[in-house]
């Protein structure tokens, strides 16, 4: 076999060819060497390169490292939102929690004033049936005995049409 010296060193037509002795000199180099040749001569440390099967399982080994890192870190981060937000839902649980004790007194407080105004109603609607007895009692003593008894039955049934 030729030497890349040799090559160059003899009159072989490098300008039909087309390389410049220094690509003639890489190639011929390739040949002397034991290593594979791939088809891209700038991939010698490409993933295409032919690797052992020692290799393959060592380059496997820490692809396989890298990826569960990258797992154990998204699956950090995927936690540490989940706390975040069940955190964020528990704050907004207690003020929504407080919010509905205050509404609740409040609604206390309003329900025992609607029963307050509901029994003074009652008395004054008491207050108003006696003060139309008395007014109806009055009007008959003061058209005289003869229509007393007819007038207090009839202002009697008109107060029972007020209820």
């Amino acid at each position: 076999m030729f030497s890349a010296e040799e090559a160059v060193g003899s009159q072989l037509p490098v300008h039909e060819s087309g390389f410049t002795p220094e690509e003639l000199n890489e190639l011929l180099s390739f040949f002397e060497s034991n290593e594979p040749v791939s088809s891209n001569s700038s991939s010698e440390n490409s993933s295409r390169a032919i690797y052992s099967p020692d290799e393959r399982k060592q380059r496997r080994k820490i692809s396989n490292r890298e990826s569960a890192k990258r797992s154990r870190w998204r699956k950090k981060r995927y936690l540490e939102n989940l706390t975040n937000k069940v955190n964020k839902m528990n704050i907004e649980n207690r003020r929504l929690k407080n919010r509905l004790h205050l509404v609740l007194n409040q609604c206390h407080v309003v329900w025992g004033e609607n029963e307050q105004l509901r029994s003074e109603s009652f008395a004054l609607w008491a207050k108003l049936l006696d003060l139309y007895w008395i007014l109806a009692a009055m009007q008959c003593n003061h058209d005289n005995s003869r229509h007393s008894l007819s007038c207090f039955n009839s202002n009697k049934l008109s107060s029972n049409s007020i209820n």
